[in-house]
């Protein structure tokens, strides 16, 4: 992928509510932790941001430890190149606590600090599981807080195709799966209940499906509240898998006329709703209508990990340089394009 000889990198990641560290060699995962929080944001419908940070205080030295024993690094002074960190986007307290961490990790043992912006860090992900990717590639990344079409030219170079005007797709998912009543994370239960659904009980809004490349969800979240109030005995089996299909659907129209647009070639999926299984199956099949390869991550490598961290980490490491210490935390931080400068802090 580099053309340079792979670099070990400690990867941490704390963007959200997934407390994630990974040791990655190049593309090649050594080892990789993530402990969730999922149950103790469950009673509240959704990630509450304070009780993230604090939970990320008390878990991440230890999954940092797991992941130097399982790579077999010991945990005084590891044989690494460098330390990565998401610095952006997500929720600034969770930022601070994996920045605070690998900044001091670094200085401890003497080697770069190297910050990671957590969307390109996921545009990486496909490449842990292929590293036969062909560029250019359109990446459909969707996630809760995400939900954007993207031509990846090879690692570093990106232009931004299309996004969501609106809701992201995995948000849609939450709204609509807390509704429902399903229960949180929102698109884990929609899939399930949908598996024993009709996905053509009720004609759901397919918004912009032909126009551009641009996404929109918020019509749809509201069309199906608008939907249950008015059948109110309405399966919450057909409505979630008449939803699911709706939000499949345009996902995988929008992914392949972008590659079409460019040439692509092939399509890689990336965030946590890539995980879909009938967003996975159905874009498999679209592409193979188009005769170009479907890179689907692992699952593991869809929701937040390190490890996606780490390999963007280390690709930046031998092209860009390691980043200043006094680089800040960035909630909003945009995923880097082609046609803006870089900088690494």
């Amino acid at each position: 992928m580099t053309g340079r000889e792979p670099v070990t990198v400690l990867g941490i990641e704390t963007s959200c509510d997934d407390t994630a560290a990974a040791v990655v060699r190049g593309t090649d995962i050594v080892s990789s932790v993530v402990s969730s929080q999922v149950d103790l944001h469950a009673r509240y419908g959704g990630v509450v941001p304070e009780l993230a940070g604090r939970a990320h205080l008390e878990l991440l030295t230890a999954v940092v430890g797991d992941a130097l024993d399982q790579a077999g690094l010991g945990r005084r002074r590891p044989r690494i190149a460098a330390v990565a960190a998401t610095v952006g986007p997500g929720l600034i307290g969770s930022l601070l606590v994996g920045m605070s961490e690998a900044k001091a990790l670094s200085l401890a043992w003497d080697v770069p600090f190297v910050a990671v912006n957590h969307l390109e860090g996921h545009l990486f992900a496909a490449l842990l599981d292929h590293a036969e990717v062909r560029w250019p590639v359109v990446v459909l990344l969707v996630s809760g807080g995400h939900t954007m079409l993207v031509s990846m030219e090879g690692p570093g170079r990106y232009r931004r195709l299309g996004a969501t005007v609106d809701d992201a797709a995995g948000e849609a998912f939450d709204k609509v799966a807390r509704f429902l009543g399903l229960g949180y994370p929102g698109g884990p239960a929609i899939e399930r209940v949908a598996r024993d659904g009709d996905p053509t009980a009720f004609s759901f809004p397919r918004a912009m499906l032909d126009e551009g490349l641009d996404l929109s969800f918020s019509g749809l979240k509201t069309a199906v509240v608008r939907t249950v109030e008015r059948h109110p005995e309405a399966a919450n089996e057909d409505v979630a898998a008449s939803f699911q299909a709706a939000v499949v659907e345009v996902l995988v129209a929008k992914a392949t006329r972008a590659a079409q647009s460019i040439g692509a070639a092939g399509i890689c999926l990336a965030g946590g709703v890539a995980a879909n299984g009938p967003l996975r199956g159905a874009l498999e099949e679209a592409c193979a209508e188009l005769g170009i390869p479907a890179y689907l991550p692992s699952r593991a490598m869809c929701t937040d990990n390190a490890a996606m961290i780490g390999a963007a980490g280390a690709w930046q490491l031998l092209h860009l340089g390691p980043s200043r210490l006094d680089v800040a935390a960035d909630p909003a931080l945009a995923l880097p394009l082609l046609a803006e400068a870089r900088a690494t802090g």
